[in-house]
């Protein structure tokens, strides 16, 4: 297998030929509460994912400053939008607990920065990679700052035409870039979904692994995007998706996160090489239930058969 499509997560490795990378999306279901968080990353250690997903955003870039002011209901009580984003939002302290919570799991732990701010506080963290929210796919600025820290870049490509992911990946460049596939419709309607740009994207880019971010309820159409060759699988995780959010409805109950991962591994195993072959353990049933035999088997030195003249 060529190195050239293989992509590092601190100690684990992605890509066609190993494990399907698996990752759990926080992203804000903790409604920032640090309590929230250790307990959807435990659940994610205990499902047996590869990794749990953030989003670190620096509320004052992020935010439009036209909307800080307009008042929401929140469960906190009434409050504006930039307060609202800081409440959500971890700090340093919360991501530090994060970090070694992660680490006592066993689990690698990354985010989506949304500004070239939340890149450099990641990088305090030393994170196996970086996240590239479809939102920001059109960011050439936030894409510069994170080709510079040399990390595996995973870029998802939802409400992005293909000119505009041709684009991403010239700034960023093949190397350590991961592509997923993604509708961002929260929840994504299956009609929607269209899994095959998955084989779009292999062909397009042949050596760049390319993954799948899933926003759909339900865990069938995750399953085949593994079937379909996707090599990274991100959904979104929640304790209850009945929590108060706007991702927590197209989230993966803690249940359902272990059937995903269990499934996920049966796939992989089930895909094989695509080499036609007699397993040993059909020879049994083959000398019991084959009443003609057919053709000599092949072996690995016989001469080729030769044309057969019509």
């Amino acid at each position: 297998m060529s190195t050239s499509r293989l992509r590092t997560f601190g100690t684990r490795t992605a890509g066609p030929g190993n494990p399907v990378y698996i990752t759990g999306e926080i992203g804000i279901n903790h409604n920032g509460d640090l309590d929230n968080a250790i307990a959807l990353i435990d659940a994610a250690a205990e499902a047996g994912c590869d990794a749990v997903k953030f989003q670190k955003r620096t509320p004052e870039i992020c935010t439009p400053r036209d909307q800080w002011d307009i008042e929401r209901d929140t469960p906190w009580g009434r409050m504006t939008y930039i307060d609202y984003r800081h409440r959500v939002e971890f700090g340093e302290a919360e991501y530090t607990a994060i970090a070694e919570h992660c680490a006592k799991r066993g689990i690698d732990w990354f985010a989506s920065p949304w500004d070239t701010e939340a890149v450099a506080f990641l990088e305090k963290f030393d994170v196996p990679a970086h996240k590239v929210a479809s939102a920001s796919l059109t960011d050439d600025e936030l894409l510069r700052a994170l080709r510079a820290t040399g990390r595996t870049i995973i870029l998802s490509t939802g409400m992005s035409t293909p000119k505009q992911i041709r684009h991403a990946v010239e700034v960023l460049g093949s190397d350590n870039i991961l592509l997923c596939h993604a509708t961002s419709t929260y929840p994504a309607k299956a009609e929607e979904l269209n899994l095959r740009v998955i084989n779009t994207l292999q062909q397009e880019y042949p050596n760049v692994p390319i993954g799948y971010s899933g926003h759909e309820t339900g865990l069938q159409t995750t399953l085949a995007a593994v079937a379909l060759g996707a090599t990274f699988v991100e959904r979104h995780i929640t304790l209850d998706r009945a929590m108060w959010g706007s991702d927590q409805a197209a989230s993966v109950e803690p249940q359902g996160l272990t059937r995903l991962v269990r499934d996920i591994r049966t796939i992989e195993q089930s895909l094989g090489d695509g080499v036609k072959k007699v397993y040993e353990s059909e020879l049994g049933p083959m000398k019991k239930l084959r009443r003609v035999a057919g053709v000599v088997a092949e072996t690995e030195n016989a001469p080729a058969p030769e044309p057969v003249a019509v």
